[in-house]
């Protein structure tokens, strides 16, 4: 490769356009900007790599198109990891709660409202399902086949379904 001072020049010399490239990709300014010094980094860090004659902004645009497309991939991995938890603790709920507390009282006197109106022979199974219980248990206790409990906690989810569906997201 040529001296130090002249890939430097290069790399100078096509600055604006991959800057306006970067911008294109992550349509912010501040993202753009990190994008760009990212990839003019990892210009400097592998001028070894660069042959010399080929085309060099091809080169820089590839470096940051790959550079874009990993940090992308990273990113969808965090935010999969941190969104395929099973459970949500009120702990997680609360860092990510962006309702007020008068919306939450307005949707659990709906929800109330709603488990008044179920028959009676839904109510029961279903609220011991919330509460924990196997199927079993509550077949049980409440002295019906299990298949019995099954189609009753689905025909309860049901009717809250149809009935809440204004809070559906």
């Amino acid at each position: 490769m040529e001296t130090t001072t002249s890939f430097n020049q290069l790399l100078n010399d096509h600055s604006s356009s991959l800057k306006t490239f970067a911008f294109k990709f992550t349509r912010d300014v501040a993202v753009a900007d990190d994008l760009f010094q990212d990839t003019m980094v990892k210009a400097l860090r592998y001028v070894d790599q660069f042959k010399e004659g080929t085309n060099i902004k091809g080169w820089l645009f590839t470096i940051m198109r790959n550079t874009f497309i990993n940090d992308y991939r990273k990113d969808v991995r965090k935010n999969a990891i941190i969104t395929q938890e099973d459970e949500i603790s009120s702990a997680h709920l609360m860092k990510s709660s962006s309702t007020n507390a008068a919306e939450g009282k307005f949707a659990m006197a709906d929800i109330q409202r709603s488990l008044d109106k179920l028959p009676k022979c839904y109510y029961d199974p279903f609220i011991q399902y919330f509460e924990g219980y196997k199927y079993h248990e509550i077949a049980e206790d409440l002295g019906i086949p299990i298949g019995t409990v099954k189609t009753r906690i689905h025909m309860a989810r049901q009717i809250l379904k149809k009935q809440l569906k204004v809070y559906k997201k």
